[in-house]
């Protein structure tokens, strides 16, 4: 038995330098027009069995707006970045270089007080496990680009520091299919 997971990348509150760490802003007009041009291709998804988004008002109205009418999931939340809750990296950058060195090279660093890296990406799998496994069932997620890397990590099974290295741009889609503790990144098929 398996199950397909297609995650989608809540679309943009702000632009990308004025991003913050747990950033609850709303879509902000660019992200609205994304969302609108990137319809005809997420819609589809809307047909899965179960419906989720992260709390977070962009992923709530992204999945409002492509008509998934989505259940949020506490679970999904993005990382619990403690202190630097509202900052952005260049500010958290000039006022504590040495935790922010420490919080990216070790997974298990939680200079800022809330959770760590490892942590993080644990909960997402955590979640990501527990989905029903109805053979050929779908299951569509829109959650924060920071969840959507977690994922992909996880199920992955690639080394924590790897989250690093995966760019999730917003709308874009993950397609994990198969069961708990054996994950397959599905790729889409040319147009």
């Amino acid at each position: 038995m398996h199950v397909r997971v297609s995650l989608v990348a809540a679309a943009r509150g702000s632009s990308l330098l004025t991003e913050r760490f747990d950033d609850d802003r709303p879509l902000d007009g660019a992200g609205w027009r994304a969302v609108e041009s990137a319809a005809r291709g997420l819609v589809p998804l809307g047909a899965a069995e179960l419906r989720y988004c992260s709390p977070t008002p962009r992923s709530r109205a992204t999945g409002a707006a492509l008509g998934y009418a989505p259940l949020a999931q506490p679970v999904l939340r993005e990382c619990d970045m403690g202190r630097w809750r509202g900052l952005t990296l260049a500010e958290v950058a000039a006022h504590e270089p040495a935790a922010l060195d420490q919080w990216l090279a070790d997974p298990l660093a939680v200079p800022h007080g809330g959770e760590s890296l490892l942590s993080f990406i644990s909960r997402i799998g955590g979640w990501l496990d527990t989905r029903p496994a109805d053979d050929g069932g779908a299951i569509v997620a829109v959650a924060e680009p920071s969840v959507v890397r977690a994922a992909l990590v996880y199920a992955l099974k690639a080394p924590p520091l790897t989250y690093w290295h995966v760019d999730v741009r917003p709308l874009a889609t993950l397609t994990l299919t198969g069961w708990s503790g054996s994950w397959h990144l599905s790729l889409p098929a040319p147009v």
